[in-house]
């Protein structure tokens, strides 16, 4: 029989956590047909003996467990096995659940009943982080992001604005997006397959209670992902997706990250770059910064303006809560409206 849901639950070397991942679905109260699709991504510790166990457990309350695996000396990589999961699963709607994560009891139930009525969305919710005093700034990002930065933010260094171990979709509209990138170690597959999800249309919501337990620790696989390559990710999906409707756009931030932004752009996006801003003097009394790597002759000469005298759009490449709200005061004296007269890239 065909489940309402499917919670999909990748493994790798998971033992550490796995027992209280594991007893989080047991105590779903959603009230439909769910199931619990396991794959077990070449683990060498005890994750298959732990997956057994619960296995009675979850079936004895009527959750149907499959599981799936290879027991090959490397593991194939997240992305691999979430596909894996997917496919070998039934389930009308789909429920991503990572290994050390923690289910709060209503997260089917509330994800389901929105996942419902936004079928081509995907459905996140807001987490409480274990430690709790682990990325404090990101998780505040992640929980206070209002429903239309849900889409305007989405070109920031944080990645996805709802994480991956929230993630709850249909079925329909991840076969229509998807599968994951199956690069392995290093890939960030749930970005590209966010970029993905948002150029083929899709919307994002949040349910606004904090329905996952998310761990942060040193063996996490998102460690594995190199700045650099998110970095090369991000620049190309700003210039496909936001710089075509601008003809032109200045760089907020005449520093470091401004200008390696500028660096990064594609010649033809370099020339829409029509100034520098910032409120550093020194950077200001520059008058200008010049591409000295630059092919062009003579070599490009950008003006670095004080913030006040730039002109929209703005890419803004400052970090935000970290200047004593100095530069959101800043940014809201201007009255400017996000995702038309800027886009943060920060």
């Amino acid at each position: 029989m065909q489940a309402h849901v499917s919670v999909i639950l990748p493994v790798h070397n998971a033992e550490p956590w796995l027992d209280e991942c594991l007893r989080s679905v047991l105590q779903q109260d959603f009230e439909g047909t769910m199931e619990l699709s396991v794959f077990n991504d070449a683990s060498k510790d005890k994750s298959g003996a732990i997956i057994e166990k619960w296995r009675v457990k979850l079936e004895d309350s009527g959750v149907h467990v499959i599981i799936g695996g290879h027991d090959s000396p490397s593991p194939r990589g997240v992305g691999y096995s979430k596909n894996q999961a997917v496919a070998q699963s039934s389930g009308s709607y789909l429920c991503f659940l990572d290994s050390d994560d923690v289910m709060m009891p209503q997260r089917v139930r509330l994800q389901h009943q929105a996942a419902v009525q936004h079928p081509s969305s995907i459905v996140g919710c807001r987490v409480r982080r274990d430690p709790p005093n682990s990325t404090e700034r990101y998780t505040r990002w992640i929980n206070q992001l209002t429903p239309e930065q849900l889409l305007t933010q989405v070109f920031t260094a944080n990645g996805p604005t709802v994480i991956m171990p929230t993630w709850f979709c249909s079925r329909a509209w991840f076969s229509h997006v998807g599968p994951f990138d199956e690069g392995g170690q290093g890939v960030p597959e749930d970005l590209l397959f966010f970029y993905e999800h948002l150029r083929k249309g899709g919307g994002v919501i949040r349910v606004d209670q904090s329905l996952l337990l998310y761990r942060y620790h040193p063996r996490a696989a998102t460690h594995s992902v190199l700045e650099t390559t998110i970095w090369t990710h991000r620049v190309r999906f700003l210039e496909e997706q936001a710089l075509p409707r601008w003809a032109g756009f200045t760089i907020w931030n005449a520093g470091k990250q401004g200008r390696r932004l500028y660096r990064s752009l594609t010649a033809a996006s370099q020339r829409k770059v029509v100034a520098f801003c910032d409120v550093d003097e020194n950077k200001i009394r520059k008058g200008f910064y010049c591409h000295e790597d630059s092919q062009e002759r003579p070599k490009p000469r950008i003006p670095i303006l004080h913030f006040r005298a730039a002109r929209p759009p703005f890419v803004i490449c400052v970090k935000l809560d970290l200047t004593g709200g100095a530069f959101e005061d800043n940014l809201r004296s201007l009255h400017l409206q996000e995702g038309q007269d800027f886009l943060h890239f920060s």
